[in-house]
């Protein structure tokens, strides 16, 4: 059977994006060492709770990095670079990502063609926010700030809003996973490497597939709506006696079947037969449904409209989620040797071969430099003199 366990990641990451990809890959069985430097490493370790007693290991840190080994690396230091060197060689790395910027490809040593010269049919991936010519550093809110994504989020007449997942950071590391996978098959194929190049800017572009393309070809203007849709009514969110219910209604037959029901039936809707005209008058429509549903509960609305097949659903806290028998099926898990304290963490996209073998584990996200011993010593064979050395010159 095929397995990526023969496969290896050296990733020089920080913050989500590239962190998040490689946990992706981690998913697959592929073996994931990530360098930091060892003066301050991956900010992020230090954003959110302190729950380990420890530093360096704080919860934003642990959501998105179990699964991978940890080297410290100062790749400002010449020695540093050609330790990498050693690295791509001696690892046999198949893959090595970054999130610098290009500015600093040269500089640290992990330019695409000076890493080639060492494994020739290396897979290199650089993410940048917009570009390999372009130095401008770029976060999250403020890709989606320019893609136009904040523009397409919040209420109708309202202020933009950020959206509630990081999109661009998130989005980009699922784009550059699928170009990952098609430069292993093309080099599978041909024995040929592949440098990738992928903007966080693209990516975030990609996902405005209708409000660009009816912008630039119809020059119909689309902007915020809240909770309803552009082209079907009645789709919205709805107040029942004891939450919230998101419902979709997507073809005038549906809406013959819900106007049918009791006590919907009793509305004055006769010009809202056909979606056109609930298109023109669905705030009006909205208030009249709103009214209905404010009787129900949320599961009696939701038996009542799956009976009928309209699409419903409960709008769930997170704690909810959490509890859903389909979330808890799939849920991941990493357990500290150290603590005691076993990380749960969300399904991922699709099962692998890996994690139904692991009974959906992954190892405890690793602590700072935790592998250099492992790895320095154990692979490149450094003596314990050479790698306290290297510790006081500050290259680990």
């Amino acid at each position: 059977m095929f397995t990526f366990k023969n496969i290896t990641v050296l990733a020089l990451e920080q913050a989500l994006v590239v962190p998040y990809l490689t946990y992706r890959l981690a998913q697959d069985g592929i073996r994931v060492i990530r360098l930091e430097r060892p003066d301050f490493g991956d900010p992020n370790r230090m954003i959110g709770d302190e729950v380990l007693g420890e530093p360096q290991m704080n919860t934003y840190y642990l959501c998105v990095n179990a699964g991978k080994k940890a080297l410290t690396l100062d790749l400002s230091k010449s020695q540093a670079r050609e330790i990498l060197r050693e690295l791509i060689a001696k690892l046999s790395v198949d893959i090595f990502v970054t999130n610098q910027l290009p500015k600093n490809y040269d500089k640290l040593g992990i330019a695409y063609d000076l890493l080639r010269e060492v494994k020739p049919d290396i897979i290199w991936l650089g993410v940048t926010g917009f570009g390999p010519q372009s130095n401008e550093p770029a976060y999250d809110p403020i890709l989606q700030a320019r893609s136009g994504l904040m523009e397409m989020t919040g209420e109708q007449g309202g202020a933009p809003q950020v959206l509630g997942v990081p999109l661009p950071d998130m989005g980009s590391s699922e784009h550059a996973y699928g170009l990952l996978m098609k430069a292993l098959f093309k080099r599978e194929v041909t024995g040929e490497g592949s440098r990738i190049d992928l903007a966080m800017f693209e990516s975030s572009l990609s996902w405005q597939t209708f409000p660009i393309a009816l912008q630039s070809s119809f020059d119909k203007q689309l902007t915020r709506r809240g909770n309803t849709h552009e082209f079907f009514a009645p789709v919205s969110v709805y107040s029942t006696r004891d939450g919230y219910v998101y419902f979709a209604v997507g073809n005038d037959q549906q809406w013959k079947r819900l106007v049918s029901l009791e006590p919907f039936c009793h509305l004055d809707l006769l010009e809202y037969e056909q979606n056109t005209g609930r298109i023109k008058d669905k705030s009006n429509l909205n208030r009249s449904l709103n009214a209905v549903c404010e009787t129900f509960s949320s599961e009696e609305l939701i038996e009542l409209l799956s009976s009928i097949r309209v699409p419903i659903s409960k709008i769930q806290t997170i704690p909810e989620v959490v509890r859903d028998p389909a979330v808890q099926t799939g849920m991941l898990s990493a357990q500290d040797d150290k603590t005691g304290l076993r990380l749960h963490m969300a399904p991922p996209p699709y099962q692998t071969p890996y994690l139904q073998e692991s009974g959906q584990t992954l190892s405890f996200p690793p602590r700072f430099g935790e592998h250099n011993r492992e790895i320095y010593s154990g692979l490149l064979g450094y003596s314990e003199d050479k790698l306290g050395d290297l510790k006081a010159k500050k290259v680990i």
